[in-house]
């Protein structure tokens, strides 16, 4: 025979367990308003928690109806962002280039004629029709011919020195490449 071997939690009583019922009857679900939490109903009385004051407060401006602070506004006071001097400037028409380093250039092995079309088929400027600028960090060997926007004056010298060209473009030229990018 074989021994059967006793535990403590063997001689306890097995716990009883709430079985989960669930239904799926339409009637059953409640109504659409059960679900709704109620508005707070203020000025009932003390026993509602919300009575006399109504949550606001003592007397004053934020306790009246209508009242509304102006962000900023320190009771009369001079405010903070009136206190502090006016610094910096935003200009009315901002520039903002697409940058393309010199090694970017060398790296990717273009030569010949480059312009914004160019750019942008190889993936070195988003939008070849916007403007363009050519810094000067790294070294190109290749002999390009650039048409662009802006160029950098140690760029230039770099390009000029490995035999290329550097052309300044005009807003017509720009004008003209989003025609054909627009009918293409």
């Amino acid at each position: 025979m074989a021994e059967e071997t006793l535990k403590y939690a063997s001689l306890l009583p097995e716990k009883k367990r709430n079985k989960v019922s669930r239904s799926t009857e339409l009637a059953e679900l409640p109504s659409g308003d059960a679900g709704r939490k109620l508005k707070m109903r203020l000025g009932r009385g003390k026993g509602t928690g919300k009575g006399k004051t109504s949550g606001r407060g003592q007397k004053g401006q934020k306790s009246r109806a209508g009242y509304s602070m102006t962000p900023g506004f320190e009771g009369g006071q001079m405010p903070l962002h009136r206190r502090l001097p006016k610094r910096g400037f935003s200009s009315p028409d901002p520039k903002s280039y697409q940058t393309i380093n010199l090694w970017v250039l060398e790296k990717s092995g273009l030569s010949g004629e480059l312009g914004g079309a160019e750019l942008q088929k190889k993936g070195l400027v988003a939008d070849g029709s916007q403007l363009i600028k050519i810094l000067g960090t790294g070294d190109i060997k290749s002999k390009v011919s650039l048409k662009v926007d802006a160029v950098s004056a140690s760029a230039k010298q770099k390009i000029e020195a490995a035999g290329g060209s550097v052309e300044i473009r005009t807003a017509a030229d720009r004008r003209e490449l989003k025609k054909k990018k627009a009918g293409a």
